[in-house]
């Protein structure tokens, strides 16, 4: 099936900080306020900011990431769940040309590279907090940077008055860059902020408020018109639509998916991919004590933040209980950073206790002391699993401030980092259970 290439812009800024996400969210709901269907996606591997998007365009967002997934997986997916979008919007992620430090490989995860490859143009939003005309040249370096990449207009943030606003406008005028919104600084537009980034939306409870409070700022800073009309179709006239491969097959028919605010990092392109293929995904709640389907074969533990309910976790007797003896009997069982931290014997919350998990690997983890671990990886499997079959490879990253206390299983995976340097992320595997601190984002075959 074949079907017109979808409309759309890509948000992004010359560097993280610079107000991407509060842009990207009252724009999504203004868009969506005026009746348009409008489909959200995220540059990069990130969960956080998709629940945002997702509650704010009334519509599932989904992460584009260059660097872990082919060209052909990326158009994809752009072209199946933004066919009937009227215009779609993307985050970008960082600065608009950082990635990945890969050599050899032909994109690095930028937004530059996605915008190059979509031919979607890329509206810049820029703090100009203590700047006038210098706001211009760095917009002007932006669009000047790659001939592959179209800078359409900037959109300026942290603007301090109507003079400020005055002194900048000038300068883009005479280097030729459309100016299409401003936004007057404001404390009441940002989101507040955890280690990993922002707090998750399911934990806001005026987000509807929010968001809404956001659009009206948006719609009325912001010439939503503009903005419509520099988006442009994806760069092939027609793009195939049909099932988008994704290398990580479901790990079962009946898959039972940990699902609450500990363990909500689930990518939703491989949910897609997985009920595509035919598998039936089954959500319970860890933390309300709901053990898996004791019908399902396989169990999926996503990442999330398993450290801020450790102790409900460890006291979740039905959870735990249904879990070992899904192990007992066979069952594959997967977890993914939070997830694998679960599938340990132990886990040391940030005030230094120690809270007993459910002891399916011979994993020890602490926050007491936290160690960032960040970056893409490429991981080989060193044995058939949830992932795939021995030998397989895996494109995902990792992100987390846990420490390994101790470990004790067979190794799961052999991971490089985008470097291809060896990395230090082993997973562990005992029987059918599995996992590592790897979120996996794509996959090839053996």
């Amino acid at each position: 099936m074949t079907v017109t290439a979808p409309k759309g812009v890509i948000i992004a800024a010359p560097r993280s900080g610079a107000g991407k996400t509060t842009v990207t969210l009252g724009l999504l709901r203004a868009l969506v306020r005026r009746g348009l269907r409008v489909q959200p996606f995220k540059c990069g591997p990130d969960y956080i900011d998709l629940a945002f998007h997702s509650v704010a365009a009334q519509r599932t967002s989904y992460n584009l990431d260059s660097w872990a997934m082919s060209a052909s997986q990326l158009t994809g997916l752009v072209a199946g769940v933004a066919a009937d979008a009227d215009v779609a919007i993307v985050e970008g992620v960082m600065g608009l040309f950082d990635g990945a430090p890969s050599p050899g490989r032909a994109a690095r995860g930028s937004a530059a590279d996605l915008a190059a490859l979509l031919g979607w143009p890329v509206v810049l939003v820029l703090d100009v907090s203590g700047q006038t005309e210098t706001a211009a040249a760095v917009a002007l370096g932006c669009a000047r940077f790659r001939d592959d990449v179209t800078v359409a207009g900037v959109i300026l943030n942290q603007v301090a008055s109507e003079r400020h606003r005055a002194l900048i406008a000038p300068a883009f005028e005479a280097v030729g860059i459309d100016v299409l919104g401003a936004l007057a600084r404001d404390p009441h537009l940002t989101l507040p902020e955890r280690h990993l980034g922002l707090v998750q939306a399911q934990e806001i409870s005026t987000i509807e408020e929010h968001l809404d409070r956001l659009a009206a700022q948006i719609a009325t800073s912001v010439d939503l018109d503009a903005v419509l009309a520099v988006a442009r179709a994806m760069r092939s006239a027609e793009t195939s639509a049909g099932r988008c491969q994704f290398g990580i097959g479901p790990p079962g028919q009946r898959i039972a998916l940990a699902s609450d605010a500990a363990f909500s990092f689930n990518y939703p392109h491989l949910a897609r991919h997985w009920r595509d293929e035919g598998a039936e995904l089954v959500p319970f709640s860890p933390l309300n004590d709901e053990a898996p389907d004791p019908s399902a074969d396989a169990v999926w533990l996503p990442g999330g933040y398993p450290e801020l309910h450790a102790g409900r976790l460890a006291s979740a007797g039905s959870f735990l209980q249904g879990l070992r003896a899904m192990a007992a009997r066979g069952v594959p069982i997967h977890g993914e950073c939070g997830g694998y931290m679960t599938l340990g014997t132990g886990l040391e919350d940030a005030q230094g206790t120690r809270h007993a998990m459910a002891g399916l690997l011979a994993l020890e983890t602490s926050f007491a002391k936290r160690r960032l671990h960040l970056g893409y990886r490429r991981a080989a499997l060193l044995a058939d699993c949830s992932l795939g079959t021995k030998g397989a490879v895996v494109y995902g990253h990792e992100f987390h401030y846990a420490t390994i206390l101790q470990e004790g299983d067979e190794p799961l995976i052999d991971c490089l980092d985008a470097a291809g340097r060896a990395a230090a992320e082993r997973g562990a595997r005992r029987g059918t259970v599995t996992g590592s601190f790897l979120h996996v984002l794509s996959g090839e075959s053996a």
